[in-house]
C-alpha cells in the first residue's frame, strides 16, 4: 500500500484541524453558509477518518492522538466562536471547557500519581460529545438561514448542559476509582 493511501486517514484529520480557525474566522465575517459547509465537512471527515482507519486498519500514533484532538479543538473553536456572537451562552461554553480540561487534567494527574487509569471514552462521554456536535450543527442551521427558536434553543442549551455535566461527573468517578484502587493496594 502506498505512503499516500495508508496516510488517508491523518490528511483527514489534518483538514478537521485546518477547519476550527477556518469556522471561526468565516462566522467572525458573518459568512454563515461557508461555515455550516465547513462544520458539515469537517464532521463527514471525522466519520471518514474513523471508517477508513478500522475498516482498512489504516491506524496510526498520529491520528490516535491527533482524532480526538482534532475533535476537541472544533467543538471548543465552536463554541467560543459562537458565545462571541452571542448564540450560545458564556456559562454553556464555560462548562463544556471546564469539563473538558477537567479531564485532561484528571488524566495528566493519573499518570504522575500511577493510578490505574484507563484514558478512554466512555459511552455517556460519547453521548454527550453528540449532543454538543448536533448543538453546534443546529445552532449553525438557525444562523445561517435567521431562524427564531427560542424554545428549541432553550431545549439545546439544556440538554447540552445535562450531557456534558454528568459526562464530568462519570470522568470524575472513574478517576476517584482509580484514586481509591491505587490507596488500597498501596
Amino acid at each position: 500500500m502506498t505512503f499516500l493511501l495508508r496516510n488517508i486517514p491523518n490528511f483527514l484529520t489534518a483538514l478537521r484541524l485546518a477547519a476550527s480557525p477556518a469556522l471561526a474566522a468565516l462566522l467572525w465575517r458573518g459568512h454563515d453558509y461557508a461555515a455550516l459547509i465547513v462544520f458539515a465537512i469537517a464532521g463527514a471527515t471525522d466519520a471518514l477518518d474513523g471508517y477508513l482507519a478500522k475498516r482498512f486498519n489504516l491506524q496510526s500514533r498520529f491520528g490516535r492522538y491527533m482524532d480526538p484532538a482534532a475533535d476537541k479543538l472544533l467543538m471548543l473553536t465552536s463554541f467560543l466562536a459562537l458565545t462571541v456572537l452571542g448564540v450560545t451562552p458564556v456559562w454553556l461554553t464555560a462548562l463544556v471547557i471546564a469539563r473538558d480540561a477537567a479531564i485532561v487534567l484528571g488524566i495528566g494527574l493519573a499518570h504522575l500519581l500511577s493510578l490505574p487509569l484507563r484514558a478512554t471514552p466512555s459511552l455517556l462521554g460519547k453521548v454527550s460529545t453528540a449532543v454538543q456536535v448536533t448543538y453546534v450543527g443546529v445552532m449553525l442551521l438557525l444562523l445561517t438561514f435567521d431562524i427564531h427558536a427560542p424554545v428549541l434553543i432553550n431545549f439545546a442549551q439544556i440538554a447540552v448542559a445535562a450531557f456534558t455535566l454528568a459526562s464530568g461527573l462519570g470522568y470524575a468517578q472513574i478517576w476517584l476509582r482509580a484514586a481509591t484502587h491505587a490507596r488500597r493496594t498501596a
